[in-house]
Protein backbone atom coordinates (compact mmCIF):
# COMPACT_ATOMS: atom_id res chain seq x y z
CA UNK A 1 0.00 0.00 0.00
CA UNK A 2 1.26 3.44 -0.89
CA UNK A 3 -0.14 6.97 -0.68
CA UNK A 4 -2.22 8.12 -3.60
CA UNK A 5 0.58 10.46 -4.74
CA UNK A 6 3.43 8.15 -5.78
CA UNK A 7 5.65 10.96 -7.03
CA UNK A 8 6.38 12.69 -3.75
CA UNK A 9 10.03 12.46 -2.81
CA UNK A 10 11.17 11.19 0.56
CA UNK A 11 14.18 12.04 2.66
CA UNK A 12 15.77 8.63 2.95
CA UNK A 13 18.77 7.07 1.31
CA UNK A 14 17.49 3.53 0.97
CA UNK A 15 14.82 1.59 -0.84
CA UNK A 16 12.21 1.66 1.85
CA UNK A 17 10.19 -1.31 2.93
CA UNK A 18 6.81 -1.82 1.37
CA UNK A 19 4.04 -3.04 3.66
CA UNK A 20 3.16 -6.37 5.19
CA UNK A 21 -0.21 -8.16 5.41
CA UNK A 22 -1.42 -11.09 7.48
CA UNK A 23 -4.76 -12.85 7.78
CA UNK A 24 -6.25 -15.73 9.77
CA UNK A 25 -9.65 -17.41 9.49
CA UNK A 26 -11.01 -20.27 11.58
CA UNK A 27 -8.77 -19.48 14.55
CA UNK A 28 -10.42 -19.06 17.98
CA UNK A 29 -7.95 -16.26 18.77
CA UNK A 30 -7.57 -14.83 15.27
CA UNK A 31 -6.50 -11.35 16.39
CA UNK A 32 -3.76 -12.76 18.64
CA UNK A 33 -2.46 -14.95 15.82
CA UNK A 34 -2.55 -11.94 13.51
CA UNK A 35 -0.64 -9.73 15.96
CA UNK A 36 2.08 -12.38 16.26
CA UNK A 37 2.25 -12.68 12.50
CA UNK A 38 2.59 -8.92 12.16
CA UNK A 39 5.52 -8.97 14.61
CA UNK A 40 7.38 -11.18 12.14
CA UNK A 41 6.58 -8.75 9.32
CA UNK A 42 7.55 -5.61 11.26
CA UNK A 43 10.57 -5.03 8.98
CA UNK A 44 8.20 -4.39 6.06
CA UNK A 45 6.58 -1.36 7.68
CA UNK A 46 7.36 0.46 10.89
CA UNK A 47 5.16 3.55 10.80
CA UNK A 48 1.83 2.05 11.77
CA UNK A 49 -0.05 -1.18 12.38
CA UNK A 50 -3.69 -2.21 12.35
CA UNK A 51 -5.94 -5.24 12.83
CA UNK A 52 -9.58 -5.76 11.85
CA UNK A 53 -11.57 -8.76 13.12
CA UNK A 54 -15.03 -10.31 12.63
CA UNK A 55 -16.95 -12.40 15.18
CA UNK A 56 -19.75 -13.56 12.88
CA UNK A 57 -21.92 -10.53 13.58
CA UNK A 58 -19.76 -7.42 13.94
CA UNK A 59 -16.49 -6.06 12.58
CA UNK A 60 -13.95 -4.59 15.01
CA UNK A 61 -10.95 -2.44 14.20
CA UNK A 62 -7.94 -1.13 16.07
CA UNK A 63 -5.25 0.91 14.32
CA UNK A 64 -2.35 2.94 15.61
CA UNK A 65 0.87 4.69 14.70
CA UNK A 66 4.10 2.97 15.67
CA UNK A 67 5.20 -0.63 15.93
CA UNK A 68 3.03 -3.69 16.44
CA UNK A 69 4.23 -4.03 20.04
CA UNK A 70 3.13 -0.49 20.80
CA UNK A 71 -0.42 -1.23 19.70
CA UNK A 72 -1.12 -4.95 20.23
CA UNK A 73 1.01 -6.16 23.14
CA UNK A 74 -1.69 -6.29 25.82
CA UNK A 75 -4.64 -8.59 26.42
CA UNK A 76 -6.85 -5.53 26.72
CA UNK A 77 -5.96 -4.38 23.20
CA UNK A 78 -6.54 -7.82 21.68
CA UNK A 79 -9.80 -8.23 23.61
CA UNK A 80 -11.15 -5.35 21.53
CA UNK A 81 -10.78 -7.60 18.46
CA UNK A 82 -12.92 -10.73 19.04
CA UNK A 83 -13.75 -13.33 16.44
CA UNK A 84 -12.35 -16.21 14.44
CA UNK A 85 -11.29 -14.07 11.47
CA UNK A 86 -8.82 -11.20 11.42
CA UNK A 87 -6.55 -9.33 9.03
CA UNK A 88 -3.60 -7.13 9.88
CA UNK A 89 -1.24 -4.68 8.23
CA UNK A 90 2.10 -3.06 8.96
CA UNK A 91 2.74 0.11 7.06
CA UNK A 92 5.41 2.33 5.65
CA UNK A 93 4.44 5.45 3.70
CA UNK A 94 6.13 8.28 1.83
CA UNK A 95 6.26 11.88 3.04
CA UNK A 96 2.76 13.31 3.35
CA UNK A 97 1.15 9.88 3.47
CA UNK A 98 1.38 9.17 7.18
CA UNK A 99 -1.46 9.70 9.62
CA UNK A 100 -4.09 7.55 11.28
CA UNK A 101 -6.61 7.93 8.46
CA UNK A 102 -4.28 5.96 6.15
CA UNK A 103 -3.53 3.14 8.58
CA UNK A 104 -4.91 -0.19 7.42
CA UNK A 105 -6.88 -2.37 7.23
CA UNK A 106 -9.38 0.09 5.80
CA UNK A 107 -13.02 -0.69 6.61
CA UNK A 108 -16.34 0.36 5.09
CA UNK A 109 -19.99 -0.63 5.34
CA UNK A 110 -21.14 -1.58 1.85
CA UNK A 111 -24.57 -2.62 0.63
CA UNK A 112 -23.62 -6.29 1.07
CA UNK A 113 -22.21 -5.72 4.57
CA UNK A 114 -18.84 -4.94 6.10
CA UNK A 115 -15.74 -4.90 3.92
CA UNK A 116 -12.19 -4.60 5.25
CA UNK A 117 -9.04 -4.66 3.13
CA UNK A 118 -5.30 -4.85 3.84
CA UNK A 119 -3.08 -4.07 0.85
CA UNK A 120 0.60 -4.45 0.04
CA UNK A 121 1.56 -2.85 -3.25
CA UNK A 122 0.64 0.16 -5.32
CA UNK A 123 -1.89 0.91 -8.06
CA UNK A 124 -0.15 2.84 -10.81
CA UNK A 125 -3.47 4.30 -12.03
CA UNK A 126 -4.87 5.09 -8.59
CA UNK A 127 -4.99 8.86 -9.07
CA UNK A 128 -6.78 8.50 -12.40
CA UNK A 129 -9.38 6.16 -10.90
CA UNK A 130 -9.75 8.38 -7.87
CA UNK A 131 -10.41 11.45 -10.02
CA UNK A 132 -13.08 9.54 -11.94
CA UNK A 133 -14.73 8.32 -8.73
CA UNK A 134 -14.70 11.78 -7.14
CA UNK A 135 -16.26 13.23 -10.29
CA UNK A 136 -19.10 10.74 -9.81
CA UNK A 137 -19.64 11.79 -6.20
CA UNK A 138 -17.37 9.48 -4.22
CA UNK A 139 -16.09 10.86 -0.93
CA UNK A 140 -12.62 9.69 0.11
CA UNK A 141 -11.51 9.62 3.74
CA UNK A 142 -7.84 8.84 3.14
CA UNK A 143 -5.06 9.61 0.68
CA UNK A 144 -4.30 5.91 0.25
CA UNK A 145 -4.68 4.17 -3.10
CA UNK A 146 -6.21 1.24 -1.19
CA UNK A 147 -9.43 3.18 -0.68
CA UNK A 148 -9.90 3.17 -4.45
CA UNK A 149 -10.63 -0.57 -4.22
CA UNK A 150 -13.38 0.00 -1.67
CA UNK A 151 -15.12 2.55 -3.89
CA UNK A 152 -14.78 0.39 -6.99
CA UNK A 153 -16.31 -2.56 -5.14
CA UNK A 154 -19.08 -0.36 -3.75
CA UNK A 155 -20.05 0.98 -7.17
CA UNK A 156 -19.78 -2.28 -9.11
CA UNK A 157 -23.08 -3.55 -10.52
CA UNK A 158 -22.30 -7.22 -9.99
CA UNK A 159 -24.50 -9.01 -7.41
CA UNK A 160 -21.92 -10.83 -5.25
CA UNK A 161 -18.97 -9.48 -3.27
CA UNK A 162 -16.46 -11.72 -5.03
CA UNK A 163 -17.68 -10.62 -8.46
CA UNK A 164 -17.60 -7.00 -7.37
CA UNK A 165 -14.01 -7.42 -6.21
CA UNK A 166 -12.99 -9.08 -9.48
CA UNK A 167 -14.71 -6.27 -11.37
CA UNK A 168 -12.74 -3.72 -9.32
CA UNK A 169 -9.43 -5.50 -9.82
CA UNK A 170 -9.94 -5.54 -13.60
CA UNK A 171 -9.83 -1.74 -13.49
CA UNK A 172 -6.60 -1.34 -11.53
CA UNK A 173 -3.06 -1.62 -12.83
CA UNK A 174 0.11 -2.16 -10.87
CA UNK A 175 0.89 -4.48 -7.99
CA UNK A 176 -1.09 -5.81 -5.08
CA UNK A 177 -1.43 -8.51 -2.48
CA UNK A 178 -4.80 -8.13 -0.77
CA UNK A 179 -6.47 -9.71 2.22
CA UNK A 180 -10.18 -8.91 2.38
CA UNK A 181 -12.66 -9.61 5.16
CA UNK A 182 -16.37 -9.98 4.35
CA UNK A 183 -19.32 -11.46 6.28
CA UNK A 184 -18.94 -14.60 4.13
CA UNK A 185 -15.26 -15.15 4.93
CA UNK A 186 -11.78 -14.16 3.81
CA UNK A 187 -10.51 -13.39 0.31
CA UNK A 188 -6.79 -13.33 -0.51
CA UNK A 189 -5.53 -12.29 -3.93
CA UNK A 190 -2.37 -11.39 -5.77
CA UNK A 191 -1.82 -9.25 -8.87
CA UNK A 192 -1.68 -11.09 -12.23
CA UNK A 193 2.11 -10.72 -12.49
CA UNK A 194 2.74 -11.73 -8.89
CA UNK A 195 4.85 -8.62 -8.29
CA UNK A 196 3.94 -8.51 -4.61
CA UNK A 197 4.30 -11.68 -2.53
CA UNK A 198 1.56 -13.57 -0.69
CA UNK A 199 1.84 -16.95 1.04
CA UNK A 200 -0.77 -19.41 2.37
CA UNK A 201 -0.44 -21.68 5.39
CA UNK A 202 -2.33 -23.84 7.88
CA UNK A 203 -2.46 -23.49 11.66
CA UNK A 204 -4.43 -26.46 12.92
CA UNK A 205 -7.84 -26.12 11.30
CA UNK A 206 -7.37 -22.44 10.47
CA UNK A 207 -6.08 -20.94 7.23
CA UNK A 208 -3.52 -18.16 7.35
CA UNK A 209 -2.04 -15.79 4.77
CA UNK A 210 1.07 -13.63 5.04
CA UNK A 211 3.45 -11.56 2.95
CA UNK A 212 6.32 -13.81 4.02
CA UNK A 213 6.72 -17.38 5.22
CA UNK A 214 8.64 -16.24 8.30
CA UNK A 215 5.31 -15.18 9.80
CA UNK A 216 4.19 -18.83 9.71
CA UNK A 217 7.35 -19.89 11.54
CA UNK A 218 6.63 -17.43 14.34
CA UNK A 219 3.06 -18.63 14.93
CA UNK A 220 3.85 -22.31 14.40
CA UNK A 221 1.89 -22.63 11.16
CA UNK A 222 2.70 -24.92 8.25
CA UNK A 223 3.57 -23.32 4.93
CA UNK A 224 1.24 -24.72 2.26
CA UNK A 225 2.07 -22.76 -0.91
CA UNK A 226 2.30 -19.29 -2.34
CA UNK A 227 -0.83 -17.65 -3.68
CA UNK A 228 -0.33 -17.82 -7.43
CA UNK A 229 -0.06 -14.68 -9.56
CA UNK A 230 -3.58 -13.58 -10.50
CA UNK A 231 -5.17 -16.07 -8.11
CA UNK A 232 -8.07 -15.26 -5.81
CA UNK A 233 -8.46 -17.60 -2.83
CA UNK A 234 -11.73 -17.68 -0.89
CA UNK A 235 -12.00 -19.30 2.54
CA UNK A 236 -15.34 -19.59 4.34
CA UNK A 237 -16.00 -20.15 8.03
CA UNK A 238 -16.31 -23.91 7.54
CA UNK A 239 -12.77 -24.05 6.20
CA UNK A 240 -13.73 -24.58 2.58
CA UNK A 241 -11.14 -23.17 0.18
CA UNK A 242 -12.00 -22.06 -3.34
CA UNK A 243 -9.44 -20.90 -5.92
CA UNK A 244 -10.29 -18.61 -8.85
CA UNK A 245 -8.14 -17.42 -11.75
CA UNK A 246 -10.24 -14.69 -13.40
CA UNK A 247 -7.39 -12.78 -15.07
CA UNK A 248 -6.02 -15.44 -17.42
CA UNK A 249 -2.50 -16.80 -17.38
CA UNK A 250 0.40 -14.41 -17.70
CA UNK A 251 4.09 -15.02 -17.12
CA UNK A 252 4.89 -14.13 -13.52
CA UNK A 253 7.29 -11.31 -12.73
CA UNK A 254 7.77 -11.23 -8.95
CA UNK A 255 9.81 -8.38 -7.48
CA UNK A 256 13.48 -9.35 -7.58
CA UNK A 257 14.27 -6.94 -4.75
CA UNK A 258 12.50 -9.28 -2.33
CA UNK A 259 15.60 -11.48 -2.75
CA UNK A 260 17.99 -8.54 -2.47
CA UNK A 261 16.60 -6.64 0.51
CA UNK A 262 12.94 -6.66 1.48
CA UNK A 263 12.19 -10.15 2.72
CA UNK A 264 13.68 -11.41 5.95
CA UNK A 265 16.62 -13.77 5.31
CA UNK A 266 14.76 -16.63 7.03
CA UNK A 267 11.83 -16.39 4.60
CA UNK A 268 11.21 -18.44 1.47
CA UNK A 269 10.36 -16.33 -1.56
CA UNK A 270 9.35 -17.70 -4.94
CA UNK A 271 10.46 -21.16 -3.85
CA UNK A 272 13.96 -20.21 -2.69
CA UNK A 273 15.58 -19.39 0.65
CA UNK A 274 16.16 -15.64 0.78
CA UNK A 275 19.33 -16.19 2.81
CA UNK A 276 20.70 -18.65 0.25
CA UNK A 277 19.87 -16.24 -2.58
CA UNK A 278 21.68 -13.37 -0.89
CA UNK A 279 24.76 -15.49 -0.25
CA UNK A 280 24.70 -16.53 -3.91
CA UNK A 281 24.53 -12.86 -4.94
CA UNK A 282 27.65 -12.21 -2.87
CA UNK A 283 29.41 -15.16 -4.47
CA UNK A 284 28.52 -13.88 -7.92
CA UNK A 285 29.75 -10.41 -6.97
CA UNK A 286 33.10 -11.89 -5.91
CA UNK A 287 33.40 -13.73 -9.23
CA UNK A 288 32.57 -10.63 -11.26
CA UNK A 289 34.43 -8.00 -9.21
CA UNK A 290 37.32 -9.44 -7.20
CA UNK A 291 39.78 -7.17 -5.40
CA UNK A 292 42.95 -7.65 -3.34
CA UNK A 293 41.88 -6.98 0.21
CA UNK A 294 42.35 -8.01 3.83
CA UNK A 295 38.76 -8.05 5.08
CA UNK A 296 35.21 -8.35 3.78
CA UNK A 297 32.96 -6.10 5.86
CA UNK A 298 29.15 -5.99 5.53
CA UNK A 299 27.09 -2.85 5.95
CA UNK A 300 24.73 -4.29 8.58
CA UNK A 301 22.28 -5.75 8.60
CA UNK A 302 21.15 -6.16 5.00
CA UNK A 303 24.66 -6.62 3.61
CA UNK A 304 25.58 -9.55 5.86
CA UNK A 305 24.49 -12.61 3.81
CA UNK A 306 26.00 -11.22 0.59
CA UNK A 307 29.22 -10.41 2.44
CA UNK A 308 29.41 -13.99 3.74
CA UNK A 309 29.00 -15.25 0.17
CA UNK A 310 31.63 -12.83 -1.12
CA UNK A 311 34.09 -13.87 1.58
CA UNK A 312 33.58 -17.59 1.02
CA UNK A 313 33.97 -17.26 -2.74
CA UNK A 314 36.99 -14.93 -2.61
CA UNK A 315 38.78 -16.44 0.36
CA UNK A 316 39.07 -12.99 1.99
CA UNK A 317 38.15 -13.17 5.71
CA UNK A 318 34.69 -11.97 6.78
CA UNK A 319 34.66 -9.62 9.77
CA UNK A 320 32.15 -7.32 11.45
CA UNK A 321 34.06 -4.14 10.77
CA UNK A 322 30.91 -2.09 11.32
CA UNK A 323 28.75 -2.50 14.40
CA UNK A 324 25.13 -1.49 14.17
CA UNK A 325 23.11 -0.11 17.06
CA UNK A 326 19.56 -1.46 17.03
CA UNK A 327 18.34 1.15 19.50
CA UNK A 328 18.26 4.27 17.37
CA UNK A 329 15.61 5.66 15.04
CA UNK A 330 15.73 4.69 11.41
CA UNK A 331 17.80 7.17 9.42
CA UNK A 332 15.30 7.60 6.59
CA UNK A 333 12.70 9.22 8.84
CA UNK A 334 14.99 12.10 9.79
CA UNK A 335 13.65 15.40 8.43
CA UNK A 336 16.88 16.94 7.14
CA UNK A 337 20.19 16.04 5.55
CA UNK A 338 22.17 17.05 8.65
CA UNK A 339 19.97 14.97 10.93
CA UNK A 340 20.12 12.05 8.54
CA UNK A 341 23.92 12.18 8.31
CA UNK A 342 24.30 12.26 12.07
CA UNK A 343 21.86 9.36 12.13
CA UNK A 344 24.29 7.29 10.05
CA UNK A 345 26.92 7.55 12.78
CA UNK A 346 24.42 6.83 15.52
CA UNK A 347 23.27 3.75 13.65
CA UNK A 348 26.66 2.43 12.44
CA UNK A 349 30.06 2.63 14.10
CA UNK A 350 33.40 1.43 12.77
CA UNK A 351 35.13 -1.40 14.61
CA UNK A 352 38.45 0.45 14.62
CA UNK A 353 40.47 -2.43 16.10
CA UNK A 354 39.64 -4.55 13.04
CA UNK A 355 39.75 -2.08 10.17
CA UNK A 356 42.73 0.10 11.05
CA UNK A 357 45.47 -0.33 8.46
CA UNK A 358 43.41 -2.84 6.46
CA UNK A 359 42.21 -2.98 2.87
CA UNK A 360 38.44 -3.28 3.23
CA UNK A 361 35.76 -4.62 0.90
CA UNK A 362 32.45 -3.07 1.95
CA UNK A 363 29.33 -5.01 0.91
CA UNK A 364 25.93 -3.33 0.80
CA UNK A 365 22.62 -4.30 -0.80
CA UNK A 366 22.15 -1.14 -2.88
CA UNK A 367 23.08 2.48 -3.45
CA UNK A 368 20.15 4.87 -3.74
CA UNK A 369 21.10 8.52 -3.29
CA UNK A 370 24.65 7.68 -2.28
CA UNK A 371 24.83 9.90 0.78
CA UNK A 372 24.78 7.01 3.25
CA UNK A 373 27.41 5.13 1.23
CA UNK A 374 29.60 8.23 1.31
CA UNK A 375 29.30 8.52 5.08
CA UNK A 376 30.14 4.86 5.61
CA UNK A 377 33.22 5.09 3.39
CA UNK A 378 34.33 8.19 5.27
CA UNK A 379 33.73 6.39 8.56
CA UNK A 380 36.00 3.54 7.45
CA UNK A 381 38.74 5.98 6.48
CA UNK A 382 38.44 7.85 9.77
CA UNK A 383 38.87 4.50 11.52
CA UNK A 384 42.16 4.03 9.69
CA UNK A 385 41.21 1.78 6.77
CA UNK A 386 44.03 1.74 4.23
CA UNK A 387 41.74 1.14 1.24
CA UNK A 388 37.95 1.01 0.92
CA UNK A 389 36.46 -0.96 -1.98
CA UNK A 390 32.67 -0.79 -2.29
CA UNK A 391 30.75 -3.76 -3.71
CA UNK A 392 26.99 -3.70 -4.20
CA UNK A 393 24.78 -6.81 -4.16
CA UNK A 394 22.40 -5.44 -6.81
CA UNK A 395 22.77 -3.61 -10.13
CA UNK A 396 22.66 0.21 -10.12
CA UNK A 397 19.25 1.49 -9.01
CA UNK A 398 18.56 3.93 -11.83
CA UNK A 399 14.75 3.97 -11.96
CA UNK A 400 11.93 4.64 -9.51
CA UNK A 401 9.51 1.93 -8.41
CA UNK A 402 5.76 2.43 -8.82
CA UNK A 403 4.69 -0.94 -7.43
CA UNK A 404 4.76 -0.41 -3.68
CA UNK A 405 8.40 0.30 -2.91
CA UNK A 406 9.09 3.84 -1.80
CA UNK A 407 11.98 5.13 -3.89
CA UNK A 408 13.00 8.72 -4.54
CA UNK A 409 12.07 10.29 -7.83
CA UNK A 410 14.50 9.34 -10.56
CA UNK A 411 16.39 12.63 -10.55
CA UNK A 412 17.48 11.88 -6.97
CA UNK A 413 18.85 8.41 -7.73
CA UNK A 414 22.64 8.48 -7.96
CA UNK A 415 22.78 5.85 -10.71
CA UNK A 416 20.31 7.85 -12.83
CA UNK A 417 22.66 10.83 -12.76
CA UNK A 418 26.10 9.23 -12.94
CA UNK A 419 28.10 6.44 -14.51
CA UNK A 420 30.09 4.08 -12.26
CA UNK A 421 33.32 6.08 -12.09
CA UNK A 422 31.64 9.38 -11.10
CA UNK A 423 29.63 7.40 -8.53
CA UNK A 424 32.87 6.01 -7.12
CA UNK A 425 34.27 9.52 -6.86
CA UNK A 426 31.08 10.72 -5.18
CA UNK A 427 31.21 8.10 -2.41
CA UNK A 428 35.03 8.46 -2.20
CA UNK A 429 35.76 4.74 -2.51
CA UNK A 430 38.95 3.30 -4.00
CA UNK A 431 36.82 1.16 -6.29
CA UNK A 432 33.12 0.54 -6.89
CA UNK A 433 31.34 -2.36 -8.56
CA UNK A 434 27.80 -3.70 -8.76
CA UNK A 435 26.64 -7.22 -9.48
CA UNK A 436 25.50 -7.49 -13.10
CA UNK A 437 21.82 -7.97 -13.93
CA UNK A 438 22.57 -11.42 -15.37
CA UNK A 439 24.65 -12.26 -12.32
CA UNK A 440 21.77 -11.29 -10.08
CA UNK A 441 19.39 -13.46 -12.10
CA UNK A 442 21.73 -16.43 -11.94
CA UNK A 443 22.06 -16.02 -8.19
CA UNK A 444 18.34 -15.88 -7.43
CA UNK A 445 16.86 -17.95 -10.23
CA UNK A 446 19.57 -20.03 -11.84
CA UNK A 447 19.21 -18.59 -15.37
CA UNK A 448 20.28 -15.36 -17.02
CA UNK A 449 17.72 -12.68 -17.72
CA UNK A 450 15.30 -13.29 -20.58
CA UNK A 451 15.30 -9.91 -22.27
CA UNK A 452 12.09 -10.60 -24.17
CA UNK A 453 10.15 -11.72 -21.10
CA UNK A 454 12.11 -11.22 -17.86
CA UNK A 455 11.53 -13.72 -15.07
CA UNK A 456 11.28 -10.97 -12.44
CA UNK A 457 10.18 -7.38 -12.11
CA UNK A 458 13.52 -5.55 -12.23
CA UNK A 459 12.27 -2.12 -13.31
CA UNK A 460 14.29 -0.32 -10.63
CA UNK A 461 17.44 -1.57 -12.41
CA UNK A 462 16.40 -1.74 -16.05
CA UNK A 463 13.47 0.67 -16.46
CA UNK A 464 11.49 -2.24 -17.96
CA UNK A 465 8.14 -1.71 -16.25
CA UNK A 466 5.84 -4.73 -16.63
CA UNK A 467 2.59 -2.74 -16.52
CA UNK A 468 1.26 0.57 -17.74
CA UNK A 469 1.99 3.62 -15.57
CA UNK A 470 -1.10 5.68 -16.27
CA UNK A 471 -0.65 8.24 -13.51
CA UNK A 472 3.00 8.82 -14.39
CA UNK A 473 2.25 9.08 -18.11
CA UNK A 474 -0.55 11.56 -17.46
CA UNK A 475 1.65 13.63 -15.18
CA UNK A 476 4.50 13.62 -17.71
CA UNK A 477 2.08 14.67 -20.45
CA UNK A 478 0.73 17.52 -18.34
CA UNK A 479 4.23 18.73 -17.52
CA UNK A 480 5.14 18.62 -21.21
CA UNK A 481 2.11 20.75 -22.08
CA UNK A 482 3.09 23.29 -19.44
CA UNK A 483 6.63 23.43 -20.77
CA UNK A 484 5.66 24.86 -24.19
CA UNK A 485 7.33 28.25 -24.69
CA UNK A 486 5.24 31.39 -24.66
CA UNK A 487 5.75 33.45 -27.80
CA UNK A 488 5.57 37.16 -27.25
CA UNK A 489 4.05 39.42 -29.88
CA UNK A 490 6.40 42.21 -30.88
Amino acid sequence: MMPIHPFEDSNGDTLHEECGVFGAIGAPDASTVTALGLHALQHRGQEAAGICSFDGAEFYSRRGLGHVAENFSTQEALAELPGTMAAGHVRYSTTGGSGLRNVQPLYAELAAGGFAVAHNGNFSNAQTLRDELVAKGAIFHSTSDTEVIIHLVATSRYPTTIDRLIDALRLVEGAYALIVLTPEGMIACRDPLGIRPLQMGKLGDSTVFASETVAFDVIGAEFVRQVQPGEIVRVDFDGNIDSLHPFGNRKARPCIFEHVYFSRPDSIFDGRSVYAARKAIGEQLAIESPVDADLVVPVPDSGVPAAIGYAQQSGVPFELGIIRSHYVGRTFIQPSDSARHSGVKRKHNANRHLVEGKRIVLIDDSIVRGTTSLKIVEMMREAGAKEVHFRVASPPTAHSCFYGVDTPERSKLLAARMEIEPMREFIKADSLAFVSIDGLYRAVGGATRDGKCPQFCDACFTGDYPTSLTDLEKRTSQEAQLSFPVHKVA
